[in-house]
């Protein structure tokens, strides 16, 4: 059953909004402040506004109404000159109104003159100014509220002619509307700007936290590194070193470990060695001199897959200068071997454990097929990748993470590899986490196995 098609558009209408939501923790931290503020500063102005300063224009409307009644009731009943000069004299005296008689003149009849811009503003206005003199007033009127800046020229037809009064703008309507929202602005303006000063002060301190976590991670030091924010980002600062000197400690102790257990394997491995190399020469000797060799070589990829090349600092280096000082041990081992890269292409890494971990990928390569292609590039958002595509027969897709897996062995897929003890693909990923980055598998244009490296900028 398909769901209402108000169920969708509310939908629709949740991933709008969501999809044009901060994804910053200063964005949305500060939409969380701002936000409540301005809608409570909209709700108290349009309360102002509608309740407060509507009022208070409606009454002095009907104040001016009043007064211009009164005005045009005592011309009325006496229209001669004598009795308009005091009228207009105690009118201005009196209520702040400047009356003059325009005999023979007409009512205008644009609404105004000229018209202006941004009429629905004034809307309220005239609305409360005409509703006052309709009640007051018996005869036609006209008036504008825009010609004048201080003034209200309100016109009402006499007999003979029209009345003229101008009124000042404090007369008509509340003048000092405009200093409540100017003062409701700048508290706005002023509160968001706090809030963004202690809001960036917070998201900083979880900045350098998370800076710090990523370049220990990718093997870089920390030593500037110091806690400081709110108590929990510092608790949590507090919590990293702790874990970052734990982590430390122990990659020291199997450093040591590790030296102890290969001078411990290799002191008797030397003595086999020699002790054959003194035998008589024979096939049975033979073969044992080929085990000793692999047991050599075994336990130097187990060391190298333990270590971790942990201990080394990074550096600029040229990736091209790099892949080819790699590539040249592989021709020497006969491999057929392109590298392709830009002579400018630079990178910030551990040379001698990218060094390993290419090595391992391109001689993975040669020993399965019988072209290697090596090519770097820069990526699209940053960073570099290292591909390396073979002609061999390849591994099937579903079995892509399992070449990953340490002492793992595709001997279906791939023509086993006398050598190796299933490290080669493990030890690669794992400088390749190192530096922040990733190694994945592919098809490969050449028809065998492709591996992207993938590393940070």
């Amino acid at each position: 059953m398909r769901p209402p098609l108000k169920a969708l558009g509310l939908r629709r209408l949740g991933r709008w909004i969501k999809q044009r939501m901060p994804t910053t923790l200063f964005g949305r931290s500060l939409l969380i402040i701002v936000l409540p503020i301005a809608l409570m500063q909209v709700a108290v102005t349009y309360v102002f506004f509608d309740a407060h300063w509507k009022t208070v224009t409606s009454r002095l409307s009907e104040g001016l109404a009043g007064d211009i009644a009164w005005a045009v009731e005592s011309y009325k009943e006496d229209p001669s000159p004598a009795a308009f000069a005091k009228l207009s004299k105690r009118a201005e005296d009196s209520m702040g109104l400047s009356i003059a008689l325009q005999p023979g003149r007409k009512l205008p009849v644009t609404t105004r003159d000229p018209p202006v811009l941004f009429e629905p503003f004034f809307a309220p206005i005239d609305r409360s100014l005409r509703r006052a003199l309709d009640e007051r007033l018996d005869d036609a009127f006209w008036f504008d509220t825009t010609r004048y800046p201080a003034y209200v020229d309100i016109r009402v037809a006499v007999p003979g002619g029209v009345m003229r009064i101008l009124a000042s703008r404090d007369r008509a309507f509340a003048t000092q509307g405009h200093i409540f929202v100017l003062w409701m602005t700048v508290a706005t303006v002023l509160l968001t700007a706090i809030a963004i000063l202690f809001i960036r002060n917070q998201v900083r301190a979880i900045e350098r936290l998370a800076n710090a976590a990523e370049a220990f991670g990718r093997g870089g030091d920390v030593v500037a590194f110091k806690p400081h924010g709110a108590r929990e980002v510092r608790r949590a600062a507090n919590a990293f070193l702790s874990m970052r000197s734990r982590i430390l400690r122990q990659i020291e102790q199997r450093t040591n470990l590790l030296a102890s257990v290969s001078h411990d394997l290799r002191t008797p491995l030397t003595r086999l060695k020699l002790a054959l190399a003194l035998a008589e020469p024979s096939k049975r000797t033979a073969e044992m001199k080929g085990d000793v060799a692999e047991m050599e070589h075994m336990i130097d990829e187990y060391l190298a897959f333990a270590r971790g090349e942990g201990g080394e600092a990074t550096e600029a280096v040229r990736l091209l200068d790099l892949i080819e000082e790699v590539s040249a041990g592989a021709v020497r081992a006969g491999a057929q071997v392109s590298v392709e890269a830009d002579p400018e292409l630079v990178a910030q890494v551990r040379p001698n454990a990218l060094k390993r971990a290419l090595a391992n990928l391109i001689m993975n390569a040669a020993v399965h097929g019988e072209h290697v292609a090596v090519a770097a590039r820069p990526r699209l958002h940053g960073g570099v990748e290292i591909v390396v595509d073979d002609d061999g027969p390849g591994i099937p897709e579903d079995r892509y993470e399992e070449a990953f897996k340490a002492f793992g062995r595709l001997d279906e897929a791939r023509n086993q590899n006398t050598k190796g003890v299933g490290l080669g693909l493990a030890i690669a990923r794992d400088v390749a986490r190192g530096h922040g980055g990733d190694i994945t598998l592919d098809r490969s244009p050449l028809g065998g196995l492709r591996a992207v490296v993938r590393l940070p900028g």
